[in-house]
């Protein structure tokens, strides 16, 4: 199954946007994002999907504060590039009175995951980081199983603009080491290739 995208009027504003996305009765189990203002609409994620997620996830609750959260369905929030993300992993400061039930603004994100999937990898290639960056997420990790010359995993960092800088980039197999507030070295070769 692939991601199916939902147009919108463009004279809708932002808030009209998210009230659309939060009003709708969307397919139970579908991830459904806001994509440079359009809506779209993806399957769950597949079983390698998600061990990758579970593999980061499990490296990174022994290293962040008490008072963070990993989330694995927290959408997070970039009005300015007509977004609305739902990141395989976000790790924030958990808030004790969030501004919306629904998401958060993205740049109280520490760092974001990105697993990508065959029908959608180039919103986490290219979309999703220059909204990160623009949003100034000091980390995003994308875990490119679809990667041209082969599953890969790349660190971005330093935002600027719209823009990442590439900390680290290594194939499948390789650690690669997550700098402070983590201070983490992740194994890649438990990630299933296939």
């Amino acid at each position: 199954m692939s991601a199916l995208t939902v147009s919108q009027d463009p004279d809708r504003t932002w808030d009209d946007l998210v009230r659309f996305w939060e009003d709708m009765a969307w397919p139970e189990g579908s991830k459904v994002e806001i994509i440079e203002g359009i809506i779209t609409v993806s399957p769950s994620p597949a079983y390698r999907h998600n061990v990758i997620a579970e593999r980061v996830q499990r490296r990174l609750y022994s290293v962040i504060p008490e008072d963070w959260g990993i989330f694995q369905t927290l959408s997070v929030a970039v009005p300015s590039r007509l977004g609305m993300f739902i990141p395989d992993l976000v790790v924030t400061p958990v808030q004790d009175r969030p501004e919306a039930d629904s998401h958060i603004p993205a740049a109280l994100a520490e760092l974001v995951v990105e697993v990508t999937s065959k029908s959608n990898a180039r919103h986490d290639r290219v979309s999703k980081p220059a909204a990160y960056a623009t949003a100034g997420i000091p980390l995003y990790l994308l875990v490119d199983r679809w990667a041209p010359g082969g599953p890969t995993v790349t660190l971005y960092g330093e935002p600027k603009g719209d823009v990442y800088r590439v900390l680290s980039a290594v194939k499948f197999g390789d650690t690669i080491k997550l700098p402070e507030p983590f201070d983490l070295e992740i194994d890649t070769s438990e990630f299933p290739v296939d």
